[in-house]
């Protein structure tokens, strides 16, 4: 039998990852070219046509046995109603801050989400943190202050998404490997169904579906919502499946950088001063706790190789 070579298996990973962070990356644009139609509509769609998608994948893929399996464990398929509730939140919070000129501060949720999972292992599963992740969330807490305090609004579109998304990657992390990518996607939209079958319906009842009514490549543009949704999401499970945590770790800030420059740079949405010195200092809490991240991985192979 020919043997894996582990080498060549975390490069196809960061391969993987790569372009899962690319794709989301590029996200706002898409959601862009589908007005006029509302946050609200989009995400009922991105729901609907994700467990289109899916199914579709598992008819292809002959799976549906997995997901049966899954669907007789409760534990499990309570995890992913929880894991659905919360990326829900993540799309619609998402949407609403693209569609409504906050790009750059969807990107500030992205940046921040590393801490919140940091400390998210501390409050929850009791992870002791060192000295330089109090410091890396120390100085990301006072960003938030300067964006609240310079800015003078409050950051809700960037703080609302660091924390589902924080929160979804835990629930996830309970899920572990007993439920795949398609399944997991297919039980998360499943559960999000009727929540999306009556928000499509509040819509019509007032500012109207738009979905055939702006022209055949807005339909079209609409109808790829859940193969733009799912096909980041594969990349990125087979990614972590074969790339080491540490490189995936760093990869992550590819999303918030681009979306960051689509907000400032394409889009001209304004960028004081005070806004300014919030990224800088959630970019210096960043830089920390990866060097820490690194050392820390550093460390533990050493002490492993010194044991075997």
């Amino acid at each position: 039998m020919k043997q894996t070579d582990p080498s060549q298996q975390h490069v196809l990973g960061g391969v993987y990852a790569f372009i899962a962070y690319f794709l989301w990356g590029f996200m706002p644009l898409y959601f862009l070219l589908l007005a006029p139609t509302g946050p609200w509509e989009v995400v009922a769609w991105r729901v609907l046509l994700s467990l289109v998608f899916c199914a579709i994948l598992l008819t292809v893929t002959r799976t549906w046995g997995a997901l049966v399996a899954i669907m007789r464990q409760p534990r499990l398929m309570l995890l992913t109603a929880v894991a659905g509730i919360l990326i829900y939140v993540n799309w619609q919070v998402f949407l609403i801050g693209t569609l409504t000129g906050h790009v750059i501060e969807t990107s500030l949720g992205y940046f921040i989400n590393p801490i919140v999972t940091v400390l998210l292992g501390v409050i929850v599963l009791r992870e002791r943190m060192r000295v330089t992740q109090w410091v890396a969330i120390g100085i990301a807490a006072l960003a938030v202050g300067v964006i609240v305090v310079g800015y003078g609004a409050f950051p809700w579109i960037a703080l609302s998404l660091a924390a589902s998304f924080g929160l979804y990657g835990l629930v996830k992390k309970q899920i572990g490997p007993s439920v795949d990518a398609v399944s997991g996607l297919t039980l998360e939209t499943l559960w999000l169904s009727p929540v999306a079958a009556v928000q499509l319906a509040l819509v019509a009842a007032t500012t109207g579906i738009t979905m055939g009514s702006a022209g055949i490549g807005h339909a079209v543009l609409l109808c790829l919502a859940g193969v733009v949704t799912a096909t980041p999401l594969l990349f990125f499970a087979a990614g972590t499946r074969r790339a080491p945590l540490s490189l995936v770790g760093l990869l992550q800030f590819l999303t918030p950088v681009m979306q960051f420059i689509i907000g400032a740079w394409l889009l001209g949405e304004p960028m004081p001063l005070e806004r300014w010195i919030g990224f800088a200092l959630v970019w210096v809490a960043l830089i920390v706790l990866t060097v820490d991240s690194l050392v820390a991985a550093r460390r533990s192979r050493a002490a492993v190789a010194e044991v075997v």
